[in-house]
């Protein structure tokens, strides 16, 4: 079997897969930007160059369309290269977001493709409109989502499969295509991501070392954004820390923005939300470490007391689901993609995303009594070793919806 990755930022979510079959012997491909410096060992690589030209004076909707078409032509290009250098792929498996894979059916059209839904945008349900904070829901804007939204159209017409990572994420994409979308996670590595009651965490520059015991706060993000609730975090901080005066705060991530909009020019959300909660907030007792590296970043969850993860309705990261395999207590807001994974009181707590003072109440309580969550990191870590394990269950689903899709006919056959 040949199968070709599609992926501006390759391996992004084929990581396990990918590796699976190359380990098996399978004829592996990867399309992916040229921008993506990453060292890709094994599959033969095209890259692509992509550089978004005009028109001027597009609208920002039309602008959209044009962009991921001309990454569409791009990467047809690197598809092209491939075909005539002998590599024609039985299964295509991609993301579409970017519009990479707007053209793969047209240089195959006899591949069967594999499209992973991530995400389907609209203006009301999900995350745009959410925040009262950020409620300018233009005629404009409600275009430019149904602009982003064509390539992943597009591809769910195309594909003979598609997977979502989540069902509330497969809920998204319009019902007519319900029928070809199945709901597999990535994966969590359990077997790596484990309760250690020796861990450490220090935190760079030497000035704090915590171990699990310790009273210790943990929030993580890419990047410190309001899409991923650090605003709403950093306001409640202040009452949590007054209340528990030994407790320290680890905060992850970094000042750019990976999903929402963008701060004022010149400015961070992180600067923004800190000069709102000023002296308030005890400074020595916060800790901002940036990103960092994944072995630092699991030993943080094996020592994290009490892990604070919030998102709007959108993705799910994974450092959610990581933290509960290490057995952390996460206090989630109760948005959809989260409380499909964690039920309060069962394997983790969940708090109304804008409900500061119950965020602050359930905080105040976990980081007091910690015997008394015992249990739910147990069964946090028991939710993921059963239903996201990478090795037991995502990846073994994964490669079966391959073998199938395989099997199905080619499209001009149908």
């Amino acid at each position: 079997m040949r199968v070709l990755f599609i992926h501006q930022n390759f391996p992004g979510q084929f990581r396990s897969v990918a590796g699976a079959l190359m380990a098996d012997g399978t004829d592996v491909a990867v399309i992916t930007d040229a921008q993506n410096k990453r060292p890709l060992k094994g599959p033969v690589v095209a890259r692509y160059q992509f550089t978004p030209k005009g028109p001027e004076g597009l609208t920002a909707a039309a602008a959209t369309v044009l962009q991921r078409f001309q990454r569409g032509e791009s990467a047809a290009k690197a598809m092209l290269a491939l075909r005539q250098r002998g590599f024609v792929p039985d299964v295509i498996i991609g993301h579409p977001g970017w519009g990479e894979m707007l053209l793969a059916n047209a240089v195959y059209p006899k591949s069967r493709i594999i499209a992973h839904a991530e995400f389907y945008y609209s203006a009301e349900g999900a995350d745009v409109g959410f925040d009262p904070e950020f409620l300018d829901v233009t005629d404009e804007l409600r275009m430019r989502l149904a602009a982003k939204n064509m390539p992943l159209l597009s591809a769910l017409a195309d594909c003979s499969q598609a997977v979502s990572p989540t069902h509330w994420q497969a809920s998204r994409c319009p019902p007519e295509f319900a029928g070809k979308i199945r709901i597999i996670h990535e994966g969590i590595r359990t077997d790596t991501v484990r309760p250690d009651p020796k861990a450490s965490f220090e935190v760079p520059g030497g000035n704090h070392t915590f171990r699990a015991g310790d009273e210790l706060i943990t929030f993580v993000n890419r990047n410190l954004e309001p899409m991923r609730g650090f605003h709403v975090f950093l306001r409640t901080l202040p009452e949590i820390l007054k209340a528990r005066p030994n407790a320290h705060v680890v905060i992850v991530g970094a000042d750019g923005v990976s999903y929402g909009s963008a701060p004022p020019p010149g400015r961070t959300w992180k600067g923004i939300y800190l000069a709102e909660v000023g002296d308030k907030l005890p400074r020595n007792r916060v800790h901002f470490v940036g990103q960092i590296p994944y072995a630092q970043f699991i030993a943080l969850m094996q020592v994290s007391r009490l892990h604070i993860y919030a998102t709007y309705p959108f993705v799910l990261s994974w450092s959610m689901l990581e933290a509960m395999s290490a057995e952390a207590l996460v206090l989630g807001s109760a948005t959809p993609p989260v409380a499909e994974i964690i039920e309060h009181g069962v394997n983790g707590l969940l708090y109304d995303f804008f409900d500061t003072k119950t965020l602050a109440e359930q905080a105040i309580a976990a980081l007091a009594e910690p015997q008394k969550y015992e249990h739910l990191r147990k069964a946090a870590r028991q939710t993921i070793v059963e239903r996201y394990d990478m090795a037991k269950v995502c990846l073994p689903a994964w490669l079966q919806v391959i073998r199938d899709v395989e099997a199905m006919p080619p499209p001009s056959a149908r």
